[in-house]
């Protein structure tokens, strides 16, 4: 493909799932030429490899860690990139790095690529939502996002208010629905399986 848009995290962990939120705010908000495809890449890992190893241009929304004070946005760009390193880009189980190494080592990278990410403030909470710090960001990710496909000839059309759009991933981790349907910190444990949290600790009190 020509561009891909790429937004990579798991919706439920609270600030990991800026990626997501990002291009669905993206897709939401703007309506791109053919040759731009937005992709909810969610957590799928080396599945990924796909759509990296097939787009002349990438650009990937993402949750970082720059060790920067949290909601912090930054740009990376081209060789700023890592694709080799010990650190690793983002926090996900398998690092967006190794997707970029096995492309760059299969001949088949990206020529051009953008990450446009946010510095987390807690991916520890399951079941929680952005917290206040990075949801703050997602119209500057959008915008930002927006002039960069405009910087390599992919100008967006704002949408029309109300407009109907097909989501790019499942409707009920819509953030809307997700937001609106999954239980408080006080109906539900946010950081483990409690049954396996009660082993452990019965384990270790022997």
């Amino acid at each position: 493909m020509e561009v891909c848009v790429l937004g990579i995290g798991n919706v439920l962990w609270a600030d990991e799932g800026f990626g997501v939120r990002a291009v669905e705010a993206l897709h939401a908000a703007y309506s791109f030429p053919e040759a731009v495809e937005l992709v909810d890449g969610g957590t799928q890992g080396l599945n990924l490899s796909t759509f990296v190893e097939s787009a002349r241009r990438l650009l990937v929304l993402d949750a970082i860690d720059f060790a920067l004070p949290p909601g912090t946005v930054k740009i990376l760009r081209d060789a700023e990139v890592p694709a080799w390193s010990k650190a690793k880009l983002s926090p996900h189980q398998t690092g967006f790095n190794d997707i970029l190494a096995m492309a760059q080592l299969r001949g088949c990278a990206p020529e051009t690529i953008t990450v446009i990410g946010v510095q987390p403030v807690d991916l520890s909470d399951f079941g929680g939502s952005l917290r206040d710090e990075v949801r703050a960001r997602l119209p500057e990710a959008v915008e930002l996002a927006a002039r960069e496909l405009a910087g390599w000839g992919f100008q967006g059309v704002p949408r029309s208010p109300g407009e109907a759009v097909e989501p790019l991933g499942p409707t009920a981790l819509a953030m809307d629905a997700y937001e609106s349907g999954h239980p408080g910190a006080d109906a539900a444990c946010r950081f483990g399986d409690p049954r396996l949290i009660e082993r452990l600790l019965a384990k270790e009190s022997r």
